[in-house]
């Protein structure tokens, strides 16, 4: 693998070696301050960096269901259920029906979550949400497809060599 990434990259112009070194060092950067995020919350508050950010959506909204949460946090749903759970036996979020509709679940911060809360740094999840709502829309439908395409090369790689191993 490392000798077709040397050969590929012998072939691209100087300009796209320039620019392919930008991406990924923003990438890193990117990867980067999320894990520092996640682990300063780790660290001050002995909770993930997805569950600092599920609180801190829930500090802004005194109730909210999970399909709300993860609206809220653009993630899946399944993904803040399993996240909730967690909160919920750490006792930082109470989960029961909703007032209005007894089929919406109901999420809503614990006495001790709001405590936990007033002394959280910002999470990485935030901060990236509020830097990518600031580009133009434009700009962030084209980000969004490229990432996409990225990210679908990368898994099809992934599968053909799956596929490799299962046949060699």
């Amino acid at each position: 693998m490392a000798t077709q990434t040397r050969q590929v990259s012998s072939t691209m112009s100087r300009e796209a070696r320039v620019d392919l070194a930008a991406v990924i060092d923003s990438l890193r950067s990117l990867f980067h301050t999320l894990r520092i995020s996640g682990r300063e919350a780790e660290q001050r508050l002995g909770i993930s960096g997805a569950q600092l950010f599920i609180l801190q959506a829930l500090g802004e909204t005194p109730e909210l269901s999970i399909n709300e949460l993860a609206e809220l946090t653009f993630t899946h749903q399944s993904s803040v259920s399993m996240v909730v759970a967690r909160l919920v036996s750490s006792k930082l979020v109470t989960r029961r029906s909703g007032l209005k509709d007894g089929r919406r679940v109901a999420v809503s911060l614990t006495a001790a979550g709001r405590a936990m809360l007033k002394k959280s740094p910002d999470a990485g999840q935030a901060k990236m949400v509020r830097a990518l709502m600031a580009i133009p829309r434009a700009e962030l439908a084209a980000l969004a497809g490229n990432l996409s395409a990225v990210t679908a090369i990368i898994e099809n790689q992934a599968v053909g060599m799956s596929r490799s191993r299962a046949l060699g």
